[in-house]
């Protein structure tokens, strides 16, 4: 008996040490979790170094080197600013192709990965956790491995024979990712998941085989194009139970329903849809990776159509629109931190201007902030319309309050004052007649005022108060590479545009739908006070007569004609 008490005590003691002191130790493990999930945990939130050393066209100025897709140079006073800006986590998509020799030993470019190191370094030293992996090399020639398999697996091994080799003796917080965005050209999707699953285990015995801190330093491994379906979870379970490996994490990428996300189909507002492909994607993963202690990080999260309007213009002609926009990341964040997944912002520089280091949508940096924490209140919609004519019946704005309180509501300086400006029931919140009329008494037809409601938790949330009447398109002609309806749009915003053959069928690309892609195909200009539709509309427009029905955010619907003759093009006002 005494025998067995000292032995459970040696045990005890042993197990402590190897607690304290194990190789990945990096984040403090909670004891109901696993260590990977615990190191995870503590890369809350990360972000993207996109569009730099992930830029592939060496042909470049510069010499396709990090500046060569218009972001500047990193330097070490900018990783810190990542840091201040609360990232935990940094994530360095890297391509290597044009950076290495040729066979048999695709030897990287010593100047190259002495510049990566250098910004991993930077990265350590400033307390962030960092990721480094295999980018645009997936699609240039890893995607070839059915047709050319031996070279494509003779490279790949290559590059991360040589950067685990670099790395093996880095801190734990470096992690390597084994490639981007994974597919394999024309065979079937079960042949895609078997070469996938042949690149993800070369990546792990390479590295674990490779000496210092690689034998246990977390490896991150994507499902087949980093997408959460069943299909593809499934795959890479496979995968990771035959490694049986416990410092493995997962990583899917997440853009949001691709119809809301470009607004195509009808899909300009976050709707059921939209809110149920969100679902699905933190069920996938949780129930199936989560839940047995692999955690997870979405490698690269945002939505498509930030990048179809250019920054430069004001934030509600964004895509999608600005507050449908804020309800998607408050709802997407919220859940996934909810279910324990650590969330990584795509970011090629049109979020956080790397010049100026200022957010160019303020909003949406405090809104992925708040929602770390729990859930934020927003509204129905961040515009509010009062009509012409209807001034005294005020506005009503709906709320979904996610169980928070209103505190304020702010224009500018002033505050409105509960009872006399405004008053609440329940969600229900009504700007009253008087104070309408104070904002559109001599006002011009656009907006009068940009109201910040205030709450007890969470983020703010804005209100753009829009004095509207029924917008006006006028008569014009133009040509397919020139064409614009001047339009009055009276204080109005437009949400989508449908476009049908009078003689029946949908006209314009994505013909499958009515409901043309915002900004590809037709973009709306306030400041000229004019709706273009774009070369790339007209390219897949047949000659003949096309009806046109636009619709605005008020609840406004503008019939308008324009029918196609070769490259001229006239537009008529229903």
């Amino acid at each position: 008996m005494r025998t067995k008490r000292s032995y459970l005590s040696v045990a005890m003691i042993v197990a402590l040490l190897l607690a304290l002191f194990s190789p990945v130790s990096s984040a403090a493990a909670n004891p109901n979790e696993s260590k990977m999930q615990s190191y995870v945990n503590a890369m809350q939130p990360g972000w993207n170094l996109g569009n730099t050393f992930d830029s592939f066209n060496t042909n470049a100025p510069n010499n396709g080197d990090e500046t060569s897709w218009g972001n500047p140079k990193v330097t070490r006073d900018f990783i810190k600013e990542i840091r201040k800006q609360g990232f935990k986590s940094i994530r360095i998509p890297i391509t290597w192709s044009g950076r290495m020799g040729g066979a048999p030993d695709y030897k990287i470019n010593k100047d190259w990965m002495d510049r990566v190191q250098q910004v991993v370094d930077w990265s350590l030293e400033e307390g962030l956790y960092v990721m480094i992996n295999i980018h645009h090399d997936n699609w240039m020639w890893a995607s070839k491995m059915p047709t050319n398999h031996d070279e494509a697996l003779a490279k790949y091994n290559a590059i991360w024979t040589q950067v685990a080799d670099r790395f093996k003796n880095h801190s734990d917080k470096l992690m390597f990712e084994s490639v981007n965005e994974p597919f394999f050209e024309n065979v079937d999707v079960t042949m895609q998941h078997a070469f996938l699953d042949e690149l993800n285990k070369s990546f792990v015995h390479i590295v674990r085989a490779s000496g210092g801190n690689n034998d246990v330093r977390p490896l991150v491994l994507p499902t087949l194009n980093t997408n959460h379906s069943q299909e593809h979870v499934d795959s890479l379970s496979s995968t990771i139970a035959d490694l049986n490996d416990p410092n493995l994490i997962v990583t899917v990428h997440f853009y949001g329903f691709w119809p809301f996300s470009v607004n195509i189909a009808g899909y300009p507002r976050l709707e059921a849809d939209t809110i149920k492909d969100i679902d699905t994607m933190i069920n996938n993963v949780t129930t199936s990776f989560v839940s047995k202690g692999i955690p997870v990080v979405i490698g690269e999260f945002g939505l498509l159509g930030w990048d179809a309007v250019p920054w430069k213009t004001p934030i509600s002609e964004g895509v999608p629109e600005h507050g449908e926009m804020l309800k998607f990341i408050e709802y997407f964040t919220s859940k996934s931190i909810e279910n324990k997944l650590a969330l990584m912002l795509w970011d090629n520089g049109g979020r956080f201007d790397r010049r100026t280091l200022q957010w160019n949508d303020p909003e949406l940096y405090n809104q992925i902030m708040a929602s770390l924490k729990g859930r934020s209140s927003t509204g129905e919609s961040d515009l509010v319309f009062v009509k012409k004519g209807a001034q005294d019946q005020g506005a009503v704005v709906h709320l979904n309050l996610n169980g928070n309180v209103l505190t304020s509501i702010k224009n500018g300086k002033y505050e409105l004052v509960n009872g006399v400006d405004y008053e609440l029931n329940g969600e229900v919140l009504t700007l009253k007649a008087s104070y309408v009329a104070k904002l559109t008494e001599s006002a011009a037809l656009s907006e009068v005022a940009v109201l910040k409601a205030q709450f007890n938790k969470g983020a703010d949330w804005t209100f753009h108060v829009l004095y509207n009447d029924t917008p006006v398109l006028q008569n014009v002609e133009g040509t397919t590479a020139n064409f614009a309806i001047p339009t009055a749009f009276n204080g109005d915003r437009l949400a989508t545009m449908e476009a049908i053959y009078a003689t029946g069928g949908n006209a314009g690309p994505a013909s499958w739908t009515s409901f043309k892609e915002y900004a590809r195909t037709y973009n709306p200009s306030y400041a000229n006070n004019e709706i273009s539709l774009t070369q790339g509309f007209f390219n897949e427009v047949n000659d003949g007569t096309v009806n046109l029905t636009f619709h605005f955010w008020s609840g406004a619907i503008i019939k308008y004609t324009i029918t196609k003759n070769g490259t001229g093009i006239t537009g008529t006002a229903s």
